[in-house]
């Protein structure tokens, strides 16, 4: 039986979870069940997110050598490429764990732990209320 290798790494941002699987392979990227090009089409064109998304590979300087396969849900599009961001450099950490000192320089190993914050009674938003009048 061929073996089938396989490296994997769970990424969050935000609300985003993303689930990468990194096969050896020539670049194609397979996100949710669907084929695309590159990340920038999944991501309605936006090269920010897109470039974010993809940023672990070209530190790591593994452009073409794997195929990506993905399962991201929740938040939105700028969430799931900080998910898919993280997801992709602990991957490439399990591929190659010489690769943790350029990543973790590059910042790429950190959860951001950032998340909105939640509406308070009383108020109408978070930190929003009404303007006080004296009379």
């Amino acid at each position: 039986m061929a073996e089938f290798v396989d490296y994997y790494g769970t990424g969050r941002r935000k609300t985003s979870v993303a689930r990468v699987h990194l096969r050896p392979g020539t670049g194609k990227v397979k996100i949710n069940g669907k084929n695309f090009d590159n990340f920038v089409e999944y991501f309605n064109g936006n090269k920010v997110w897109a470039q974010h998304a993809h940023e672990p590979i070209l530190t790591a300087q593994s452009e073409g050598k794997f195929d990506f396969v993905i399962r991201v849900h929740g938040g939105g599009y700028n969430g799931q490429a900080g998910a898919v961001r993280l997801g992709i450099a602990r991957a490439l950490l399990e591929y190659d764990p010489e690769l943790r000192s350029e990543l973790k320089k590059e910042g790429m190993l950190t959860r951001d732990p950032r998340k909105v914050e939640r509406k308070k009674y009383g108020l109408r938003k978070a930190r929003k209320h009404a303007q006080f009048s004296k009379r």
